[in-house]
């Protein structure tokens, strides 16, 4: 057990997607379906269960390759085109074209402070590791926004076939960090990021993308060890949060 760790969540704790997953959907039918008159409001019900971090309590190995992910999720994304009153051929259509739009680094934002906190920690001898439930690009994504450098591990729940809260994308995430003496998780979900992190020992700091103060907090309770101080407590109220990474 050797050094400090410190494992981020991607998705609207360092970067965000422009439009998320209905932005994503409603780029996809553009292509094939122009002034289809569809809003990511009329897709939000039909993204709302299918992907495999509704279920974190399933493991899902079967799926830990790219093409058998992407497929899998193929009729989720039919699904919620019809439900907005897309015809069925060019719902299919337009599914097949959201690996792409979602995958395209062009459509992400890193957010202004983030780069500045994992520099900041790691000044301080702070390792990186990110653990996150996304799609099996993530490495590519985070080297096509100048991210990959920064980070020791990736653990992706598409490609480990465990999503977050499980504990045991938790437990590969400390394994691949080399069991680390100190560490934190960081992240926007309080049940998924942070009641998952501490269901294993882990202390959580919750972060909310937007807010003014962004990572600053963050940065300075792990500098200064601030364990005892675990921030916002997990209600039922929290639960639905659990929802996809940008729905």
């Amino acid at each position: 057990m050797t050094g400090s760790v410190v494992l981020w969540d991607f998705d609207r704790t360092l970067a965000f997607r422009d439009g998320m997953w209905r932005g994503c959907l409603v780029e996809a039918l553009e292509e094939v379906a122009p002034r289809h008159g569809v809003v990511g409001a009329d897709l939000a019900p039909g993204l709302r269960d299918g992907f495999p971090w509704h279920r974190p309590e399933t493991g899902h190995p079967e799926l830990a390759n790219p093409d058998a992910w992407w497929n899998a999720l193929q009729p989720v994304f039919v699904k919620a085109y019809i439900g907005a009153g897309v015809d069925a051929r060019p719902a299919g259509r337009a599914a097949r074209g959201v690996r792409t739009h979602y995958t395209d680094a062009s459509r992400w934002t890193v957010f202004p402070d983030s780069v500045a906190a994992l520099e900041e920690l790691a000044a301080a001898d702070w390792r990186h590791v990110i653990v996150s439930n996304h799609v099996p690009e993530l490495d590519a994504l985070l080297h096509d926004l100048g991210l990959g450098g920064y980070f020791t591990a990736v653990v992706n729940s598409s490609l480990v076939g465990w999503e977050k809260p499980h504990r045991r994308i938790f437990e590969v995430a400390l394994e691949r960090a080399g069991r680390p003496e100190r560490v934190w998780m960081v992240g926007d979900n309080p049940v998924a990021d942070v009641a998952g992190a501490r269901a294993v020992g882990i202390p959580g700091i919750l972060v909310r993308a937007g807010r003014d103060d962004g990572l600053r907090p963050a940065v300075r309770r792990i500098l200064d060890g601030d364990v005892d101080s675990m921030g916002t407590s997990i209600t039922e109220r929290d639960l639905p949060e659990i929802s996809p990474e940008g729905l």
